[in-house]
């Protein structure tokens, strides 16, 4: 007896061991594989971004993810940031309103800043583009050549025409690609109106683009006497600060000549510095530096920061280096079309209030507000500033170009977003294009006939022409300046 209850109770503690081994084992087995720490992508360009827009943004009140109480801790931003896409998507996607049609970016701040001055890869061809009726078929017109370029040393004039690129017919879907893509050089093919159609002539036109073309804005200046007039005329392509002294030269030189009348032909300037406009404005009209020219609008964060010598910008007796050549006129008349935007919209509007400002052409883009160029440089409220560019985080060389507020000349007016109508409607005709300059040219020819009174060479809206341009893109768009108004003023910001 004594025996058999031994060993049951060996039995027993052998299964209790032998079970005993088997839970332990599983237990073992069950153990939580531990956690693969998860892996955070760098943020800094979207955090740059966030705040900078946050800050300086004209409709950062009507972004919701701009909203200052949008993020209730330091973590919910964070995380915030951590599931948006790249930086340009974050920038284009989540941080603009849906009415801004003009604030860019760049991913190398340099780059941006060295366009400003109207430096570019181009091949120097500056052209239009429109439709074949009824079709989804594109065709070119050369508008003008950069002169110096390398558009200037091949066989291709003002008015030509080109419906291919590389032997492949332009249309909505490739024209992109083909003209403004990758590739360096590219052949055009090129086109002939004839018996009222557009055809294929088989000339072909090889063109290069150079990295660093600096295009002078100053296309052409002269005097044109008629009638027993004088008349000043010039064509600016552009608002670019470095070209200042020059366009004070070309003004020195219609005023030395005594010209009684102006010409301001800005019927393909897209903008540029908010400053040319002002020094613009002043050679045209006077140098009376009690006169504003221009009052600035910005954000509900930004207006009350600012002083009133930061916030209004008088006509101007220098240029910075030089006593500006104003010609002190009552009146000028401006070539503008759907092309002529920001800079050159607000010499129009600045000028309105002081005289007649009589504008040939067609309606203007309608853009009436500024940009100012923005890195990260937390210390210096975002702001670039080329004195500083050591204190720019070198990790992070993105730069935006946010639109920040809106100009309003001396009687308060600003709403121009419809562009300004011509108080003389006339569009380019392709069939009847003339060459810029000569007092044949369409648009300029009425303009010298309301100088002189002699509507007898007055051009005339021929509403029946095949060949009226009716443009939906143009190579300035694609250009440095792209219709860009850019304030260039140095901005003491003191934030409490």
């Amino acid at each position: 007896m004594t025996i058999k209850t031994i060993s049951a109770a060996v039995k027993i503690n052998l299964w209790s061991l032998l079970f005993l081994a088997l839970v332990l084992s599983c237990a073992k087995d069950d153990t939580p594989t531990p956690e693969i720490p998860v892996v955070t992508k760098d943020v800094t360009a979207h955090d740059f971004m966030w705040k900078a827009m946050n800050l300086w943004y004209f409709w950062q009140a009507d972004v919701t993810d701009l909203a200052d109480k949008r993020f209730a801790t330091d973590k919910a931003y964070n995380d915030y940031l951590q599931t948006q896409g790249e930086p340009d998507a974050f920038y284009n996607d989540k941080l603009l309103f849906s009415e801004d049609r003009f604030s860019f970016l760049n991913a190398d701040y340099k780059e941006l800043v060295k366009s400003f001055q109207g430096i570019s890869k181009s091949n120097g061809l500056e052209f239009g583009l429109s439709l074949f009726s009824g079709t989804e078929d594109v065709y070119g017109y050369v508008r003008y050549i950069v002169p110096g370029s390398n558009a200037a040393t091949v066989d291709i004039l003002r008015g030509e025409i080109f419906t291919g690129v590389d032997g492949k017919t332009l249309n909505l879907n490739n024209y992109q690609s083909l003209l403004f893509g990758t590739n360096d050089s590219y052949t055009l093919n090129m086109a002939s109106i004839e018996n009222n159609t557009i055809t294929a002539n088989g000339k072909s036109v090889n063109l290069t683009k150079e990295a660093n073309l600096s295009e002078n804005p100053i296309f052409l200046t002269k005097v044109i006497e008629t009638a027993g007039k004088k008349i000043g005329y010039i064509m600016y392509n552009g608002f670019t600060s470095n070209y200042n002294e020059q366009l004070n030269q070309a003004f020195g030189t219609l005023k030395s000549a005594g010209v009684t009348d102006l010409v301001m032909d800005m019927r393909y300037n897209p903008g540029g510095s908010v400053n040319t406009s002002r020094l613009l404005a002043s050679m045209i009209y006077g140098t009376d530096t009690n006169k504003l020219y221009i009052r600035q609008r910005w954000n509900s964060k930004i207006q009350p920061q600012l002083s009133s010598s930061q916030l209004e910008d008088y006509f101007a007796n220098s240029t910075g280096q030089t006593p500006i050549n104003s010609l002190g006129l009552s009146r000028v008349f401006v070539i503008a079309t759907g092309s002529s935007a920001s800079a050159s919209e607000l010499v129009m509007n600045g000028l309105d209030p002081y005289m007649d400002v009589i504008h040939i052409g067609t309606t203007t883009r309608g853009k009436n507000e500024f940009s100012i160029t923005l890195v990260d440089i937390p210390s210096n409220s975002f702001i670039y500033d080329s004195t500083k560019e050591s204190s720019i985080n070198s990790k992070n060389l993105w730069g935006i170009q946010p639109l920040v507020g809106r100009n309003e000349n001396a009687n308060g007016f600003f709403d121009y977003t419809a562009g300004f109508a011509p108080d003389h409607e006339l569009k380019e005709v392709l069939s009847n294009y003339g060459v810029i300059g000569n007092p044949t040219e369409p648009l300029l020819a009425k303009a010298l006939s309301l100088i002189t009174g002699n509507t007898n060479k007055a051009a005339k809206f021929d509403l029946k022409s095949e060949f009226q341009l009716n443009e939906f893109d143009n190579s300035k768009r694609y250009s440095p300046l792209k219709e860009r108004m850019i304030l260039d003023k140095n901005i003491d910001l003191i934030l409490e």
